[in-house]
């Protein structure tokens, strides 16, 4: 599993000046790391759909926010999605917890049916994403970061598993 302090260390070089988000089982140590961190303001919301009008809010002020999220959550926000960071052409990057992912029956259908909407939504909403595991996939972060600007759209980075 990854390490909560690398995916940190990441997002300060990034420089980003706000995690916005829902925590979760899988991402509260980011939370825990990032409350932390002086140049880093943590806001949370009381639905993941808020998260994306708050950060396109911080986006249009001049400040570079990230979302972190559940996957659950992520699918209940799709009109925020749709209506906020893809019309008004918001580069923000998403911190996607993939409940479920390694949760599959001997048949190997997936037990948790949201693991198995998260990778086909995203693909239908044509938004690109990395999947971040271990700390060798740290890199991926970053590549996520490049996406977004390079298109004025979000992209994803997916959590597979408890970040540590």
């Amino acid at each position: 599993m990854a390490s909560a302090e690398k995916i940190v260390d990441e997002l300060k070089k990034q420089k980003i000046t706000h995690a916005v988000g829902v925590p979760d089982n899988g991402s509260a140590r980011i939370y825990e790391l990032l409350r932390t961190e002086p140049e880093i303001e943590v806001i949370t919301v009381t639905r993941e759909g808020e998260a994306f009008a708050v950060a396109s809010g911080l986006y249009v002020g001049g400040k570079k926010p990230v979302i972190i999220i559940q996957n659950t959550g992520f699918l209940e926000s799709g009109d925020a999605i749709r209506g906020t960071v893809i019309n008004m052409r918001v580069p923000v990057v998403v911190f996607i917890g993939y409940r479920g992912y390694h949760n599959r029956d001997a048949n190997g259908q997936w037990v948790d049916s949201v693991a198995s909407f998260l990778e086909p939504t995203l693909k239908a909403w044509d938004l690109p994403y990395e999947m971040l595991e271990t700390d060798s996939d740290i890199p991926r972060i970053s590549s996520a970061f490049e996406k977004a600007e390079a298109t004025s759209l979000p992209a994803a980075v997916l959590l597979i598993g408890h970040a540590t």
